[in-house]
């Protein structure tokens, strides 16, 4: 989120005004907001004074004379995700209230896209098969490369417009939460303590200020590239309950193998391969499917899949095609070191 200020300038303002604005902005983006009052009127350009300029505008005129009214914004009851394919070349994107006043302004050339989901980041576990990296520090907080994991993570999600950011927490909780003590961007990531380990999804019902109906949630251990927006696109496109990134999964089995009925051997398949989807640890789900997690009780992740299932809801995976690793080995981590040297 970016501070919008140096963007807007009144209706009443001269095109000289203007043009001392626009040359401040300097290397930024050329583009400014004109309001009537507090409400969005219009938008300039550096485009719009030159045109204005040539057709015989002057320097003394007001705004009002040249305003381009047709602006794209993005409006409190419109999903930002969707409206992003109808942009064009905007860079700057101003969000706007039902009373038409500017609340935040979107740099479109910093951001992949503008999801507009809650995240929520489980970073509560032991780490215990990491000792004794974890003894003193939490998982999420190990270093790699030169960042903590989870940290990947949160910029993944930032990059993708995700502003409502929590991160459940609890063996050596207070390292985490003085690890986002300020705001990131302009964001602040807040952290929910667990009185006791509630699984992988049960701390979800901690969390009690939702802005959004779809909810995201993951390990903050993982190490991926996952696309966010092609994610939620899958979701949506497929009217999904529930849609869990997957990882291919291939196993080789190294004998012939027999297909059997009783005892008697009906054929042979040589050395055959299978190919199977895993879990990644990532989930998106419709916000009121929360009301079917129990609350003060340990529930898993995959207790909500099966549970969503049973209740014969849309479940579908989704093909995660970039890189995943979830960190739980001592080799787990050494291999993303050696890999991150490649990314950065």
């Amino acid at each position: 989120m970016i501070d919008f200020s140096k963007y807007t300038i009144d209706k009443t303002a001269t095109l000289n005004h203007a043009l001392v604005q626009l040359n401040n902005l300097s290397s930024d983006i050329l583009t400014l907001f004109v309001l009537d009052g507090k409400k969005l009127y219009g938008t300039l350009t550096d485009g719009d004074a030159r045109r204005a300029l040539i057709s015989g505008v002057l320097l003394t005129d007001s705004l009002d004379k040249i305003v381009n009214k047709n602006y794209h914004a993005i409006h409190s009851n419109e999903n930002p995700f969707l409206k992003l394919k109808d942009m064009g070349s905007v860079s700057l994107l101003p969000f706007v209230n039902s009373i038409g006043e500017i609340v935040k302004v979107y740099n479109l050339k910093q951001l992949n896209s503008i999801l507009p989901i809650d995240a929520i980041l489980m970073a509560g576990g032991k780490g215990e098969r990491l000792r004794p990296l974890t003894d003193n520090t939490p998982k999420p907080l190990l270093k790699v490369g030169s960042k903590a994991i989870i940290d990947y993570n949160i910029d993944n999600l930032l990059q993708n417009g995700v502003e409502s950011i929590n991160v459940t927490v609890n063996y050596l909780a207070e390292q985490i939460e003085k690890h986002f003590e300020a705001p990131i961007d302009g964001i602040k990531v807040r952290c929910i303590k667990e009185p006791r380990f509630f699984g992988t999804m049960g701390s979800v019902k901690l969390v009690n200020d939702f802005k959004h109906d779809t909810v995201l949630v993951m390990n903050s251990d993982l190490f991926t590239n996952i696309d966010l927006a092609d994610f939620y696109r899958h979701f949506l496109e497929n009217g999904a309950d529930m849609a869990v990134a997957s990882i291919p999964y291939t196993v080789n089995i190294p004998f012939a193998i027999f297909d059997l009925e009783g005892r008697n051997i009906k054929s042979l398949k040589e050395k055959p391969t299978y190919n199977y989807y895993a879990n990644s640890g990532i989930y998106l789900f419709k916000r009121k499917y929360i009301d079917m997690i129990p609350k003060d009780e340990k529930f898993n992740a995959t207790d909500l899949v099966e549970l969503l299932i049973s209740e014969k809801k849309n479940v579908i995976r989704y093909p995660l095609l970039g890189y995943w690793v979830d960190i739980g080995r001592p080799e787990d981590y050494s291999k993303v070191q050696d890999f991150v040297k490649h990314i950065q």
